[in-house]
């Protein structure tokens, strides 16, 4: 009773710079952990201890504002209208809140479910990686981003070839890419610059239903939500260096254009060198966006993302001879030497990504809105991409006459690049959104009804050529003389013709419809049902002198999704499971004989079941899940078959489990934690694998860690400092009967920051894997990754 008697009661209400009520927003007081949402009318309201506060809403792109209370134990204290400079797309978009105590939490969606969701209320698993994290690791790029989210792994670095969609992650068991942007398609070929994001969302588990077979894997989907334009001028211009050469430029530039039009742009230039002795890459990103309100009901956003690169490859190790014809399975038996590039830095390719959207939005009226969005995606590469062949040396004799004969010892690589010579892969999506959140009786339901058009023209060529047997660790050989140079004579010499390139040349179209909705049976009782269908054009595919190699085909698809959420105790803890369904569309294959036939479908079935915290006022958040997805139809070759065919009829069982904490146990103290544990396994197909774990899957064990923790203001205001990891077991990259099994060793990783960051400037020092850790990722190959980084960065902010 004591305790009760302390308290009172803040009430009030944020609207937007329109006065439009600001609907799903946080708000908290200064310095606690004391708060709540705002509700359809944008009102909130909650109880905290007696006392003289601040409530200020504070976010990148909406001007402070600061608002002095006094609570009063027993009391009711109203606040009135808080007002915001800012549009209310902005203000349902982020999170408004109070001096973001837990600064690395997002706790509104738009894309997760196309529809506005606090994270309790979603039947799916979802992790954001919020910009505020971003910044203080100093973090540049979506590849490095990742490294806070539970459950996924790196296994390729960015290709550079056009169509490839940057970096490839496992995720629960399954490759996975970054092909989304806010919602829609976004494909990108190079490595994906951060410059413009707000923040990351890994929505996980197949996910047909809302987003599609084109963008999504069985194992869930990566979304890079970015910047919008905002009504205030702002500026923020930074600059970054460090050892490998690293210089960064980057500039965020916002001002108003007029009362009712805003312009935003986002742009970098990075160059880095190689912790080899050869390697290089430099990168230019432009992000500009334009926001219009033609009306009180009628707005615009336009925007652009343009990505160029030049980049030397960095050195992948394949199998040419297996692990078991080797004798090897881990690394230490291999000879490699960690810190060469085996081919000189002037042996790059160039890339392109040019990304345009435009989306209307309109409000019929407070309870249904539409928007239309238009996207159209294109990729470019041309160039070589050297890779490398391991190979026993009995092999090395046969494919060099006169190499030495070293049986056992495993002293040679194969040298090879597998070129793009002007690929292209362009996309455009037509995406209509109906969303309502509207009554029924007692029941409130939050739904979209959607139709989706996606095209994919794809041009893809590729070709290559072998650069001869070298010694795999000979301090005396001169691997740099793999340069442009003898590239250019090898090419010259094997011109690009009809016999010489692998094209994949064809059309596609995808016509879908889905619907889903979320309805609140109780408050404390949330359903929601989804369904797609989709219709698949194959429109063939051809050959490089334009000839039809396969036949055109349709296909149908219908992807189901179910969820319930029971929070016993509101707004702090849910209790959520779903079903969803995945789908893809594999083509046409060979079946035993050589006849080509049309795939069936590729279908995952998903059963999750968890529980969702934010408790203590927002200071403990955390997810808790089991999965199992089910995957059938999975394509394999043929042992039997003289025309090497194919069978369809593989089993895949991937299930596990996954924990993610997002804690700010004090004012000072910020926790990012995440634990994930996979177990995937063929268990129907091919003798050679059933029963083992695909060589996709990654590492069975997977945990990630940040701890930030900010001086205390009397000390030193702005100072704080960061520490954090990432752990993987190891990683069966080769795993069969007939090849064997090779192991990558597991591995911790270590980084640290510190910062001072201030109202008008910033400054950084980070320490990226400051042990100098060796260690290697990949799927079928193996991937030396970055030793030893410091990063220096400055920026200056009107």
């Amino acid at each position: 009773m004591t305790f009760a008697q302390t308290r009172g009661t803040l009430k009030g209400k944020v609207v937007s710079s329109k006065n439009e009520p600001a609907a799903n927003v946080s708000v908290g007081l200064e310095g606690t952990g004391f708060g709540s949402t705002t509700n359809d009318l944008g009102e909130f309201s909650f109880r905290a201890p007696a006392g003289t506060y601040k409530i200020i809403i504070s976010y990148v792109g909406v001007e402070t504002v600061q608002v002095p209370v006094t609570i009063t134990a027993g009391a009711v204290t109203d606040v009135s209208e808080i007002k915001v400079n800012a549009k209310l797309s902005q203000l349902t978009e982020v999170n408004v809140i109070a001096s973001r105590a837990n600064k690395f939490t997002a706790r509104v969606s738009t894309d997760a479910a196309k529809i506005p969701l606090a994270p309790l209320e979603n039947a799916q698993s979802y992790t954001t990686v919020t910009g505020e994290l971003l910044k203080e690791q100093q973090v540049f790029n979506v590849e490095d981003a990742l490294r806070n989210a539970p459950g996924i792994q790196k296994m390729w670095d960015a290709t550079g070839r056009a169509g490839d969609g940057g970096g490839y992650f496992t995720l629960r068991g399954f490759t996975t890419q970054t092909r989304v942007r806010n919602g829609i398609a976004g494909l990108v070929t190079s490595g994906i610059d951060a410059v413009n994001l707000e923040k990351i969302e890994v929505i996980k588990g197949p996910s047909a239903t809302l987003f599609g077979s084109n963008v999504t894997s069985f194992g869930g989907l990566i979304n890079r939500v970015t910047k919008k334009p905002y009504e205030s001028f702002g500026l923020e211009i930074g600059h970054t260096v460090g050892n490998y050469d690293l210089n960064r430029t980057s500039i965020d530039l916002n001002t108003p254009l007029g009362a009712n039009v805003a312009f935003r742009l986002n742009s970098s230039y990075n160059y880095e060198g190689s912790f080899q002795n050869y390697g290089k890459s430099r990168t230019f990103a432009l992000a500009p966006s334009l926001a219009i309100k033609a009306t009180d009901k009628l707005s615009f956003l336009l925007e652009s993302e343009m990505f160029f690169s030049r980049t030397a490859a960095k050195p992948f190790f394949f199998f040419y001879d297996s692990p078991k014809a080797m004798g090897i399975t881990n690394v230490s038996q291999l000879n490699i030497n960690y810190k060469n590039a085996y081919s000189n830095d002037d042996v790059t390719s160039y890339s392109r990504s040019l990304n345009y959207f435009a989306t209307a939005n309109y409000k019929f009226s407070d309870k249904f809105t539409s928007q239309t969005v238009f996207s159209s995606s294109n990729s470019f590469s041309n160039g070589p991409s050297p890779y490398f062949y391991l190979i026993t040396d009995a092999t090395a004799a046969t494919l060099a006459p006169g190499t030495p004969d070293l049986p056992g010892n495993n002293n040679y690589i194969f040298r090879n690049d597998q070129s793009t010579f002007n690929s292209k892969l362009n996309a455009i999506e037509i995406q209509e959104n109906i969303n309502g959140d509207f009554n029924t009786g007692s029941l409130r339901h939050r739904f979209v009804v959607g139709l989706d058009f996606q095209r994919q023209n794809s041009n893809q060529i590729f070709y290559g050529n072998a650069y001869g047997v070298v010694p795999i660790n000979d301090p005396s050989f001169d691997y740099g003389s793999f340069n442009k140079l003898l590239v250019d004579k090898t090419n010259a010499a094997n011109p690009i013709s009809a016999a010489t390139v692998y094209p994949y040349i064809y059309r596609t179209n995808t016509y879908s419809a889905y619907a889903s909705d979320v309805i609140n049976l109780t408050e404390t009782l949330i359903a929601s049902l989804g369904a797609r269908v989709d219709r698949y054009e194959n429109k063939g595919n051809y050959s490089y002198t334009g000839d039809q190699t396969t036949a055109p085909f349709n296909q149908t698809a219908f992807s189901p999704k179910l969820g319930l959420v029971y929070q016993p105790i509101k707004d702090q803890l849910s209790l959520f499971g779903n079903y969803q369904n995945g789908f893809v569309n594999p083509g046409v294959y060979n079946n035993s004989e050589g006849t080509p036939l049309v795939a069936k479908l590729q279908n995952a079935n998903q059963i999750e079941g968890g529980v969702k915290l934010g408790l203590f006022n927002g200071k403990l958040n955390g997810t808790l899940s089991y999965y199992r997805i089910r995957l059938t139809n999975v394509l394999r070759a043929d042992p039997n078959s003289p025309v090497f065919g194919q069978i369809q009829d593989g089993i895949q069982i991937s299930k596990g489990f996954e924990a993610e904490i997002i804690s700010n146990p004090i004012a000072s103290i910020n926790i990012v934690a995440g634990f994930a544990y996979n177990n995937s396994k063929f268990t129907a197909g091919s003798p050679d694998v059933q029963g083992l774990r695909p060589n996709t899957a990654g590492s069975p064990y997977l945990g990630n860690f940040y701890v930030s923790y900010r001086l205390p203001g009397s000390v030193i205001k702005g100072m704080g400092l960061g520490i954090g990891g990432n752990y993987a077991s190891k990683n069966k990259v080769i795993n069969s009967v007939s090849q064997g099994t090779f192991e990558l060793p597991s591995y911790t990783v270590l980084n640290g920051n510190v910062f001072f960051d201030r109202a008008k400037y910033r400054f950084g020092l980070s320490a990226n894997n400051f042990t100098n850790k060796h260690y290697y990722t990949g799927f079928t190959t193996i991937n030396p990754q970055k030793l030893r980084q410091f990063v220096l960065s400055a920026s200056y902010k009107l």
